[in-house]
């Protein structure tokens, strides 16, 4: 039981000190797409540490999971793991973590099936808001018009994705405006973005008493963003970017002293009119080479005993 546990010992430790590393870190908001790959890789790691344990832990418990996890290899191998000091931990270990995988898959589950149930509701309101006239045929553009007040533009997912916008934004949104925001939209939709929040969501409902779990979801929720934000300012311009979120914004009072949910969108605004500088090339291939290896780690303590045993 000695790998299951360090696995598990490992696990904990990379939850805690991770997000601590990260929250002090200056370059996130200047590289939120590495950020995004720095933060799945964490999460990958702890993940892979449950399930490395899980493994070994059932390995120590049943022989029948025995003789699947260690198929074909040296008898030396197998010994050095010490799976013949089978106790009630290994069993209990590995039930319990074989459970939280589940319930997770569950929860995965549950998001996808609520974000479709979503995106229907969103597609009938709009099939009534703007419903096609005798003899029309669909247009099958990526532009939707709806008459509306409020200026709002949100994309609307689908096997013909298309942007929504109201008259009211169409009035307010000038120039290039409306490119950047289908831009932004347009980000969204080609980095699947979509289904990093249904994970961080699904792991951050389902464990809400892990705290690596809700700071994924929190800063998945900001990085999406601001990565959907670079896309559109370098293709129109931080200006341009940075002034359709005002327009689109300005009525919902974000910009006030009780900004309420949408309290990113003016740190989204200063950032764009900042302009902070990228990081060099040779430390953003730094940090992503880093964080790919992360998740080797849990392989490597893994497979140590057996290693040594080959040596």
């Amino acid at each position: 039981m000695m790998v299951p546990a360090a696995l598990l010992l490992l696990g904990a430790l990379t939850a805690v000190v991770a997000p601590r590393l990260l929250a002090r870190a200056d370059w996130q908001d200047r590289e939120p797409v590495v950020a995004l790959w720095v933060w799945q890789c964490v999460v990958a790691a702890v993940l892979l540490c449950c399930a490395l344990s899980m493994t070994l832990s059932a390995a120590t418990a049943w022989q029948a999971v025995r003789g699947h996890v260690f198929a074909g290899a040296p008898h030396g191998v197998v010994d050095a793991y010490a799976l013949g000091a089978t106790g009630p931990w290994a069993a209990a270990t590995a039930v319990t973590l074989a459970s939280a995988g589940l319930w997770s898959g569950t929860m995965l589950v549950r998001e996808v099936l609520r974000a479709r149930a979503r995106r229907r509701r969103r597609a009938d309101e709009l099939q009534l808001r703007a419903p096609l006239l005798p003899g029309e045929e669909p247009a099958g553009g990526r532009l939707v018009v709806l008459e509306g007040e409020r200026p709002d533009a949100w994309w609307l997912p689908g096997a013909a994705p298309q942007l929504v916008v109201t008259t009211a934004a169409l009035r307010r949104l000038k120039g290039r405006q409306l490119d950047a925001v289908l831009a932004h939209e347009q980000g969204h939709a080609r980095a699947r973005h979509d289904w990093l929040l249904h994970c961080s969501d699904a792991l951050a409902g389902g464990f809400p008493q892990v705290p690596v779990f809700a700071a994924f979801r929190a800063e998945m929720h900001r990085l999406v963003e601001l990565a959907a934000d670079d896309v559109a300012s370098r293709r129109h311009g931080r200006l341009t970017t940075a002034l359709a979120l005002v327009e689109l914004n300005e009525d919902r009072g974000v910009f006030g002293p009780s900004p309420g949910p949408r309290a990113h969108v003016p740190q989204r605004v200063h950032r764009l009119l900042g302009a902070p500088d990228r990081l060099p090339a040779l430390r953003r291939l730094g940090l992503t080479a880093t964080a790919a290896l992360v998740p080797v780690v849990p392989v490597l303590v893994a497979f140590v005993p057996g290693l040594r045993a080959l040596g």
